[in-house]
């Protein structure tokens, strides 16, 4: 397996694998499909230059099987998104691989933390993360995609 930030010329990779993971699970994303699918190439090429989110593939025999992507929800708050890996590919360490990506980026950046959003239902994705030394924090929003599910706020601390 191997783990990289996308390039622009991976933009139909991430294209792709973003897709089916916003078909796969579609209410764990704050985008929904149609919206994704609807984005013209010129979207996708600079999503994968990461000019605004930087976006990691993983790769089993150069098929990608996950992704995840770390950006700036503002100023300072540095964001874990986008989280998934192919249901045939789960409990192989691919997901432990990508986090740990954005984990290392979020430390060369100097950040003092690292922030995701999940819904409390996720309760796969809930353990993960607690796993990987994410806690729960005291904020709620709506997915924008699904506004009836709540998203709770999780932070691991950088060093």
């Amino acid at each position: 397996m191997e783990i990289r930030a996308t390039q622009k010329e991976d933009w139909q990779l991430l294209k792709q694998i973003r897709l089916a993971a916003l078909q796969d699970t579609p209410t764990a994303f704050g985008v929904s499909y149609e919206t994704a699918a609807a984005d013209s190439d010129a979207q996708w090429q600079v999503r994968a230059a990461g000019e605004r989110t930087r976006f990691w593939l993983a790769f089993d025999d150069d098929r990608p099987v996950g992704l995840v992507g770390g950006g700036f929800r503002d100023a300072i708050r540095y964001e874990l998104i986008a989280m998934w890996v192919e249901p045939a590919a789960r409990g192989a360490g691919v997901a432990d691989a990508l986090v740990t990506a954005v984990k290392s980026r979020a430390v060369a950046l100097g950040l003092e933390a690292l922030f995701l959003e999940v819904a409390a239902e996720n309760v796969r994705a809930v353990q993960f993360y607690l796993r990987h030394g994410f806690v729960f924090m005291d904020e709620w929003e709506p997915i924008d995609s699904h506004p009836h599910i709540l998203a709770q706020s999780m932070r691991w601390r950088c060093g």
